[in-house]
């Protein structure tokens, strides 16, 4: 393949995009920042024409109008402190005023009459419980309640939200979901999922949104997550945190080789630093961290990969030193910097870069006595660009984002597929009858690599066209170089009688690395409407995507080798495009309290390695009936698939202190990614993927919020779901059908059907004197198929069986100490307190519990495997410090 060739059509691309976005009239909302607006008045109630409000530390700022009103646009989510002024009277300031992306807060005044020049009135405002102006299900997460939380990732502060699920938002498959950092997205599109793991002293704010979502955002069926992450302000701050710690099961039997706790095998050291550069109105933010675990399953190196022992007479030679050693470690190094520049008026620059870089191994209980046989897994990834927002005037500004994400994923025992240490040690060997058919000589052959260079251009327009309408629209354009493959491979060839491994980069009929290029290209239109507390969201999507691939033109000859059949050939895979309508509304129906209900079309494209896996048609120029399989064929063809969601709900104020949140939500899924059998012309058979598959989701989310009672806070979320479907994985026709099993649409509970979920937060916090925090999470079993007998027809209806309810406790303490100059803090977290060793995981058929078979002798190496169990109890100590 020509990459020099492609990268110069990468490069035209980019600036083709880049021409229409410059050229497109109507373009969106930054998802970063959100809005103020209010009205000020007087004590009898006349309104204030031309009082000044500032938001102290920016540059934002705005005078009421003829009716008192004003608005600020494009305020970046955080904290601020909110002036308003008018003269003759008192200086109104309200601290602690907080601002969501994507959201509008609503900050009204009353001043009062100036007796003394120069007097002042100070509110500390209270974030509201409810969020009347929001027609789905919208949680958002400030970093003040983050650090109270016995929370580390971005994933942890997701996984506690009202619908979600271990990465299953509201009962839909894994890599539904639209991950955004500052508003653009970080998802891979070779599988659908982040690339990036944010760490929390990065985040600012994270919103999650559960239920339908604006026409702002695409690629998604079933939520969105957008972190906005910290920048940096006109004063010197500089913070870090460091803890230590270790597992500590007190369960040898189930969790092997782990009987200390040692709090050096867990190591976290993160620092912080913002402030302003010395150029004019420039500022910064840098942000590191460096982590280590050696996890929780171990092996013991009692074998070495170049052993060699005698399989025929069963004799073994271990050579191994019998160290423990760890086989599900991960060595981490994560961190952002960004610069921001204001001193051109009505512009201001931003760069930003966020990059992980890790090196982890996955337990492989087979190699658990030559542990140093298991592939490392390395992973590099790095999302950065430049932002530019230009404000056009109070009520309108626009902003363009150029950013590239990069991944790689790369495993492999040894770097160079030509060391010889691979063939000194050869194909992984055990014998069945010595310790339970363990891998006692040899290493794992396999090797992968998938990298993804992906380049976005999106450009966001907001207009406050009237104090009803705010209008937002937008583009956005990818472009994706995407490669996948083993970086060489090992065959075994015959040469003089005598079978021989052999590396090789290339070898007949074996795929290797490919490159795909893909393109995506979006636009967006919509309105919010904003009456009061009445609320109308109205949008519409446009989608397009070009796989630039390659497929027969006749499936029934897919390698143009039947004599006789018409010719088929390769042609261009469709462009393909969709809109999504959307609708959202909300509206009082007492003063503390509204009714919101939303609808609409969500589509998304598969993970594109189910595109373009195994997608090579010439391979079945040997299909014949009753022949070898082939697998299931790729396919770059493929359509998006669709949910369509309804949503309706309550919100409601019941007092000060108390708010509640009740949605009843359905989803109707179509398209999904299924099998299909395709008969050639010759009556034989192979299986391909493509949109067939369908399945609906159907519960409630009931959230209860407490807030400042006696410095206590507390939220309750319960989740009750259906969600079912005629397969859970898009394999899964395929290997019913290979099982010699009924192929046929069924309609059953998915895997991850979790009828109860309920997440209990609470937080006891003395401001500057200590807090302690606890998250109580319970979840109802999931389905698995249950098993009479053995062999053929042992197993009952799909998914008719209920595992075990689970339910966990995880714990926080912290002391806080001001020495002046700096504030530091001690603080110890425990997760998963009562060692809950079962959480919907793996279970045996036959009983449906982890701990044991009705048939051992058949499961003895699966009943000694601890990564079938839930992590551990794991306790940290540390220490973290402020210096403003």
């Amino acid at each position: 393949m020509n990459h020099t060739k492609e990268n110069r059509n990468l490069f035209l691309s980019t600036i083709y995009i880049l021409l229409c976005f410059i050229s497109f009239t109507s373009i969106s909302f930054s998802q970063v920042s959100g809005k103020l607006t209010g009205r000020v008045k007087d004590l009898t109630g006349e309104l204030l024409v031309g009082a000044n409000i500032i938001l102290e530390g920016t540059y934002l700022g705005a005078a009421t109008n003829f009716e008192g009103r004003y608005t600020i646009l494009n305020v970046r989510a955080g904290t601020y402190t909110v002036k308003i002024r008018y003269i003759g009277y008192k200086m109104q300031v309200f601290e602690n005023v907080r601002i969501s992306a994507d959201q509008t807060k609503i900050l009204d005044a009353v001043l009062e009459p100036e007796v003394i020049e120069g007097e002042e009135v100070i509110v500390v405002a209270q974030r509201p419980l409810v969020e009347f102006n929001q027609t789905s299900s919208v949680s958002t997460i400030n970093k003040d309640e983050i650090k109270n939380l016995p929370v580390q990732t971005l994933n942890d502060i997701v996984n506690l939200q009202a619908g979600v699920i271990n990465g299953h938002f509201r009962g839909g498959r894994l890599g539904e979901v639209q991950y955004q950092v500052d508003g653009v997205s970080v998802v891979n599109p070779y599988n659908n999922s982040s690339i990036l793991e944010i760490d929390r002293s990065m985040i600012e704010e994270v919103q999650v949104i559960s239920g339908t979502f604006d026409a702002k955002y695409g690629q998604a069926m079933s939520g969105v997550v957008n972190a906005v992450l910290k920048t940096g302000g006109d004063r010197f701050q500089l913070s870090g945190e460091s803890y230590i710690g270790d597992y500590y099961p007190a369960d040898t039997e189930r969790y092997p080789n782990n009987e200390s706790y040692n709090p050096i095998k867990i190591q976290s050291y993160q620092l912080s630093l913002s402030g302003p550069t010395g150029l004019p109105q420039t500022t910064f933010f840098i942000n590191g961290r460096r982590f280590f675990s050696q996890g929780w399953m171990f092996g013991k190196r009692m074998f070495i990969p170049f052993d060699e022992n005698d399989f025929e007479k069963r004799k073994f030679n271990p050579t191994g030193d019998n160290k423990i050693e760890p086989m599900n470690s991960n060595y981490e190094w994560s961190g952002q910097a960004k610069i921001t520049n204001q001193s051109i008026k009505y512009l201001q620059f931003n760069y930003q870069i966020t990059f992980n870089n890790s090196q982890r191994k996955y337990y492989n209980h087979g190699f658990r006595l030559n542990p140093d046989g298991i592939p490392t897994n390395y992973t590099t990834s790095l999302s950065h660009g430049l932002t530019f927002t230009h404000t056009l005037s109070p009520l309108m500004f626009y902003i363009l984002n150029f950013r590239q994400n990069f991944f790689q994923y790369e495993s492999y025992v040894y770097k160079d597929l030509m060391d010889p240490k691979y063939l000194e040690a050869g194909q992984p060997k055990g014998d069945a009858n010595f310790e339970e058919g363990a891998v006692i000589q040899g290493v794992d052959l396999g090797r992968f690599r998938q990298t993804t260079n992906l380049g976005v251009v999106k450009i966001d327009f907001t207009w406050q066209a009237d104090k009803l309408n705010f209008i937002e629209g937008g583009i956005e354009g990818q472009y994706s170089e995407i490669v996948f493959g083993p970086p060489g491979f090992f065959v075994t060839t015959n040469i003089e009688g005598v079978e021989v491994l052999q590396p090789r980069y290339q070898f007949p009929r074996l795929p290797g690395l490919k490159t795909y290029f893909p393109k995506q290209f979006s636009s967006y239109i919509q309105d919010r409407i904003e009456l009061g507390d009445l609320v109308v969201r109205a949008g519409l999507r446009f989608e397009y995507f070009d796989a630039a691939g390659k497929i027969p033109s006749d499936l029934q000859n897919p390698a143009n080798t039947i004599t006789g059949a018409p010719e088929s050939k390769l042609i261009n895979t469709k462009i393909k495009t969709a809109l999504a309508p959307r609708l959202g509304l909300s509206f009082p129906i007492t003063a503390s309290a509204s009714i919101y209900f939303s609808y609409g079309h969500f589509s998304q494209l598969p993970g594109l390695n189910l595109l373009y896996s195994n997608a090579d048609y010439s391979l079945l120029d040997q299909l014949q009936a009753g022949g070898i399989s082939y697998g299931v064929m790729g396919n770059p063809d493929l359509n998006s698939e669709l949910t369509v969601q309804y949503e309706f709900g309550l919100k409601q104020a019941v007092a000060d202190f108390l708010g509640v949140q009740l949605s009843f939500f359905y989803k109707n899924i179509r398209d999904l990614l299924g099998v299909e059998f395709v008969s050639t012309y010759t009556a034989a058979e192979y299986a391909r993927f493509t949109n067939v598959d369908f399945g609906s989701v159907y519960g409630l989310t009931l959230s209860l919020f407490q807030r400042n009672i006696s410095y206590f806070n507390t939220s309750l979320d319960y989740t009750l779901q259906f969600a079912q479907g005629n397969s859970s994985d898009s394999r899964e026709t395929a290997n019913r059908a290979a099982a010699g099993q009924d192929p046929r649409p069924r309609d059953l509970p998915f895997n991850w059907d979790q009828r109860h979920t309920l997440n209990l937060s609470a937080v006891y916090s003395v401001p500057e004197d200590y807090s302690l925090a606890v998250i109580f999470r319970f979840g109802s079993g999931q389905p698995y198929t249950p098993e009479i007998g053995s062999g053929f027809g042992a197993a009952q209806e799909t998914n008719s069986g209920r595992k075990e309810s689970y339910f966990l406790l995880d714990l926080r303490a912290e002391k806080y100490f001001n020495m002046g100059i700096i504030e530091f803090s001690l603080f110890a977290r425990a997760f998963n307190v009562f060692n809950t060793h079962f959480v919907n995981g793996f279970v045996f058929n036959s009983t449906g519990s982890p701990d044991y078979s009705l048939t051992p002798s058949a499961n003895r190496a699966a009943l000694f495997d601890p990564s079938r169990f839930y992590e551990p109890r794991r306790i940290e100590f540390g220490i973290s410090f402020r210096r403003n």
